[in-house]
């Protein structure tokens, strides 16, 4: 038979002391904390900075940084400089579109009069026709020239005859 698993950290209490205070009571006070040797072998020979050029790379990252953010707001200035002249030209466009509807609809409402004083015109002249008409027709009548469809044409007769 096997005992009952229980661990072993439920016996122990939670130390709440720092790091530091905790290594000096479990060495004992004449122990020294150092630095071990194998880190001291796989450090590079210059220091973290000089080797793997972090201040050149923090300069490299500000001023690609400058240059992303200045690039942004020449391109945020482009657009709204480009928008701005397209809504001018879009705005002269309508204006001039309006100007000629306003052109149009003018010649649009001379040409509605002229046709309507045109109209009248031809209606009198019309009306001045058919009375012209009934004038030669009377007027034939009279002088008994009419030849019409309810009086046939007369023969013309040889000139012998005559």
């Amino acid at each position: 038979l096997f005992p009952t698993r229980s661990s072993h950290r439920e016996d122990r209490p939670e130390v709440t002391l720092p790091p530091r205070t905790r290594l000096c009571i479990a060495l004992g006070p004449r122990y020294e904390v150092g630095e071990s040797s194998s880190a001291a072998a796989a450090r590079p020979a210059g220091g973290l900075k000089a080797d793997y050029g972090f201040m050149r790379d923090r300069r490299a990252y500000v001023y690609t940084h400058h240059l992303m953010e200045t690039e942004a707001r020449l391109s945020r200035e482009a657009w709204m400089t480009e928008i701005r002249e397209l809504h001018a030209v879009d705005r002269r466009r309508q204006i001039v579109i309006l100007e000629m509807l306003r052109a149009d609809h003018r010649r649009s409402t001379e040409i509605i009069g002229l046709r309507t004083a045109l109209q009248g015109q031809v209606t009198v002249l019309q009306g001045q026709v058919i009375a012209l008409q009934t004038q030669v027709t009377a007027l034939q009548g009279q002088q008994g020239l009419v030849g019409g469809p309810t009086q046939p044409e007369l023969p013309e007769l040889p000139e012998e005859a005559g």
